[in-house]
């Protein structure tokens, strides 16, 4: 199981910004879909976004996620990242990337179990 790598997790205030990044070995440049999940404590693993890396194309949980978080992906690093604008205590939870290298449009995005790949995890703590 190759494993990713994210990074950037950090204790903030309402209202902070914060940028996840998750570094992908050369192995998995054949990727085609890679996302963010986040999961609070006793809470299940939630979708965030994801990005089809020949496409760029993004997707997103919804519209207040879409408003406040942005997905991208640097080919030349090999970087996945996730700037989140506006955080809120709400989003206090431990954030993973995954990886597929399957087609996003082949998969249901928001579906943990469509991707093979996983990172450790980084957290992120917002408090009031």
């Amino acid at each position: 199981q190759v494993q990713l790598l994210e990074s950037g997790g950090d204790s903030l205030q309402d209202g902070g910004s914060l940028k996840l990044s998750c570094v992908t070995p050369v192995s998995l440049r054949a990727s085609d879909c890679m996302a963010w999940f986040r999961q609070a404590p006793g809470s299940e693993r939630d979708w965030v976004a994801s990005i089809s890396l020949r496409t760029l194309s993004t997707f997103y949980a919804d519209s207040r996620t879409k408003a406040r978080f942005t997905i991208s992906w640097d080919n030349a690093k090999n970087t996945m990242t996730l700037q989140m604008n506006d955080l809120r205590p709400r989003d206090t939870a431990l954030y993973y990337c995954a990886a597929t290298p399957v087609t996003c449009a082949r998969i249901d995005v928001s579906r943990a179990d469509a991707y093979t790949s996983w990172g450790q995890g980084t957290q992120v703590t917002v408090s009031s």
